[in-house]
């Protein structure tokens, strides 16, 4: 059986996502799947990294209930008067009390890898990928690397 080895492409890039609301989630999928780059890998992935500590990403359904739902959960989980270490100046020089955010950062996670087939991200029907801030309004950064063959 003869095999013919195709070039493995990578491409990299960053996004800039501003933020208006303290905490806010973004959908980033349509402006992800626009790469002109995705077009080019037949098989591959993406790899999506938050460049901040008090950001996270996931992939979920883009919905508004199931939005406001979703920073609920993060404040019972890590709500903002939660006497953290981080937030008292006897501890951290922290001026920002933002240990709430850290903490929510740490239940999503930074980093997603979704695979791309024929220059197409594979999500499920209601999938999309979702960028969380936690500590806004700030300009955020989202480095993108796709690739594959």
């Amino acid at each position: 059986m003869r095999q013919t080895l195709t070039a493995a492409k990578a491409f990299t890039t960053t996004l800039t996502v501003p933020t208006r609301d303290p905490v806010e989630i973004v959908n980033l999928t349509d402006q992800i799947q626009s790469l002109a780059e995705m077009r080019e890998i037949v098989r591959g992935f993406v790899l999506v990294h938050s460049l901040h500590t008090t950001t996270g990403l996931c992939l979920n359904e883009f919905q508004e209930a199931l939005l406001h739902d979703i920073k609920a959960f993060l404040a019972r989980l890590a709500p903002r008067d939660g006497g953290y270490r981080h937030n008292d100046p006897a501890f951290s020089d922290d001026t920002r009390n933002n240990a709430a955010s850290h903490l929510g950062a740490i239940t999503l996670g930074q980093t997603l890898q979704i695979p791309i087939e024929q220059g197409t991200l594979v999500l499920g029907t209601w999938q999309r990928i979702l960028f969380c801030e936690l500590d806004g309004p700030q300009t955020r950064r989202v480095y993108v690397q796709v690739m594959g063959v």
